[in-house]
């Protein structure tokens, strides 16, 4: 006996319109028939959404189909959040690993800088390296330079201002002294020679001064007895303005 064998169907669209929709009806229905049995016998939560040609909704759902869309927009959004923390993730690791290669590539170039590291340099590389070295020690010596300049004019400034608060200061005690009925103001240089000279005149006239001086004070002393000695009395002499 041969065994007939059954000729696939061929899957297209079907271009007679009756005929379709009569498919359409029977193919919906044993969907939805085999969504339930799925349902029960593998206790799983299904739902299924047609629309026609027509634009008209078909759906079962084992128990509510809102609540299962629901349900797979949550877990669509669950992996998609997921892929973008995976993705973010991997981005971060990946400038991770380029900003430690940077940062090794510095430190070793500031060590070599130092004569530090410089196993494995070839001749180019070294000078390079010197010609580099010199570069940056020419670029501190005129930041030097002008910082020991720009401090120099500011001590000159500075010493210009006290200059001109002297000579203020020595024109105010001119001043001050020609206006006083007492003894005229005398030069410190001036009062230093006098003082230190010696000479006979001036000699004298500091003698005669201070015998005058001690003459008075043992005389204006009324307490004094005769028995008293005036060569005990302290002798002053007092330099500058009353």
């Amino acid at each position: 006996m041969v065994k007939m064998m059954r000729e696939k169907m061929r899957i297209k669209k079907i271009d007679y319109l009756p005929a379709r929709q009569v498919t359409f009806s029977k193919r919906r229905r044993g969907i939805f028939k085999k969504a339930a049995e799925l349902s029960v016998l593998c206790e799983s939560e299904v739902a299924v959404v047609i629309f026609s040609a027509t634009g008209k909704l078909s759906d079962y759902s084992s128990s509510s189909t809102k609540d299962v869309i629901e349900r797979y927009n949550a877990d669509m959004n669950g992996v998609e959040k997921s892929n973008n923390q995976e993705i973010e993730l991997q981005l971060e690791n990946e400038n991770h690993i380029k900003l430690s290669k940077e940062l090794e590539k510095t430190s070793r170039q500031l060590r070599q800088m130092k004569g530090e590291d410089l196993e494995g340099l070839n001749l180019d590389e070294l000078l390079k390296l010197e010609q580099l070295v010199e570069a940056s020690l020419g670029r501190v010596m005129e930041t030097k330079e002008e910082l020991i300049k720009s401090e120099i004019m500011e001590l000159e400034r500075k010493g210009a201002e006290l200059v001109e608060a002297n000579n203020q200061l020595r024109q105010t005690m001119v001043m001050l002294s020609g206006g006083n009925t007492g003894p005229a103001f005398v030069e410190p240089e001036t009062l230093i020679t006098n003082v230190g000279g010696g000479g006979e005149e001036e000699d004298g006239m500091s003698s005669e001064s201070a015998q005058i001086a001690t003459s008075t004070s043992c005389n204006s002393d009324v307490s004094l007895s005769l028995e008293d000695d005036c060569s005990n009395v302290t002798l002053s002499l007092k330099l500058g303005l009353p």
